[in-house]
């Protein structure tokens, strides 16, 4: 496992990152969840990310127990705060200074911990002021609750205006965390330049393009039983863009430059996005502990700049680029 500095901080991490965004209390039992996590840490992971609104808690408090008894000087937790909690009352939500410092209390109960090493802005929130939501942040990391703070799928524009308020603060703002994979490349033009100029780094999701870049899914026949594609409780809606026939098609045209390289698709589409140098870490997910084994292989791996030319050329124009659609995900609504 490599590790790398995350933005200009001196924090390090792991670049391959445990997310249990769609799994921990929801879609897999608590003991298979525990099973993952130490597999990871088996793997070099040292590295946690996890969501107040995960399984309304339930992945905090399943990651929170299986983290139990390790060195906690040795791992780095990072949770994310926004989307309602709880019972979803009206200020169970957004980015309110009452919520934040709610928030965070929440979220190390159920993570058994006194302190968090990043704790994220899982949106942008239109409707209360930025200066009341990174005075909150910063008074959570003056309580040594949060070590670092950090946002997710903010567009260019509000990272900018976030960071100066940050540095007024002095409060440590180091990380963007967006999807981004071989299909999604949304942050390319806008987001990544700018966290480079302002010293963040991108952890970032789904870099498997919800499984799809791992060649499983065929054109023209049924997705695998059990797979995300047939999960009804929310994985068949995620994935549901990418299920065409022209990008599944367009896909397993990589199988061949994955063989070239000897690597398993999965370990293609997570070295690819480790490739972007504003990229600090891919998040990766799992169901059984064995396909972090696979995962974790992409740690180290250099793709030559002709592979890199071969994946542009076989995903052609089903990539998708736009930026606008980041500011998408600022909810409009609370």
């Amino acid at each position: 496992m490599d590790y790398r500095y995350l933005g200009n901080s001196g924090l390090q991490v792991s670049e391959i990152t445990y997310g249990n965004w769609l799994t921990h209390g929801s879609q897999v039992e608590n003991d298979t969840a525990t099973q993952c996590v130490r597999a990871a840490l088996d793997l070099g992971i040292t590295s946690f990310d996890t969501a107040d609104v995960y399984a309304n808690g339930a992945a905090e408090t399943v990651l929170g127990e299986a983290l139990k008894g390790e060195r906690r000087e040795s791992l780095e937790i990072f949770t994310k705060v926004y989307f309602p909690v709880g019972p979803k009352g009206r200020n169970d939500t957004g980015l309110s200074r009452k919520h934040i410092l709610e928030g965070i209390d929440g979220s190390l109960r159920r993570l058994q911990t006194d302190h968090v090493d990043l704790y994220q802005a899982h949106r942008y929130d239109r409707f209360t002021p930025l200066e009341e939501t990174m005075q909150a942040f910063a008074d959570v990391v003056r309580a040594g609750k949060a070590f670092y703070i950090g946002v997710s799928e903010w567009t260019a524009d509000q990272i900018r205006n976030a960071r100066a308020l940050a540095a007024d603060l002095g409060v440590p703002l180091v990380s963007s965390q967006p999807q981004y994979s071989m299909l999604w490349r949304v942050i390319e033009d806008e987001v990544v330049p700018t966290c480079e100029e302002l010293g963040l780094g991108q952890i970032v999701w789904s870099p498997m393009a919800q499984g799809v870049l791992s060649g499983k899914y065929k054109p023209g026949e049924d997705a695998p039983a059990g797979s995300r594609a047939t999960d009804s409780k929310g994985g068949a809606d995620m994935i549901a863009r990418w299920m065409t026939d022209d990008v599944l098609t367009r896909v397993q045209d990589l199988v061949p430059i994955a063989g070239d390289l000897g690597l398993s698709m999965p370990a293609l589409a997570i070295a690819w996005v480790l490739q972007n140098p504003n990229v600090t870490a891919a998040l990766v997910g799992a169901s059984r502990p064995e396909q972090l084994a696979e995962s974790v292989t992409a740690s180290g791996v250099t793709i030559p700049d002709d592979a890199m030319a071969r994946i542009d050329e076989a995903l052609g124009d089903v990539v998708t680029r736009d930026p606008s659609l980041t500011a998408r995900s600022t909810p409009t609504k609370r």
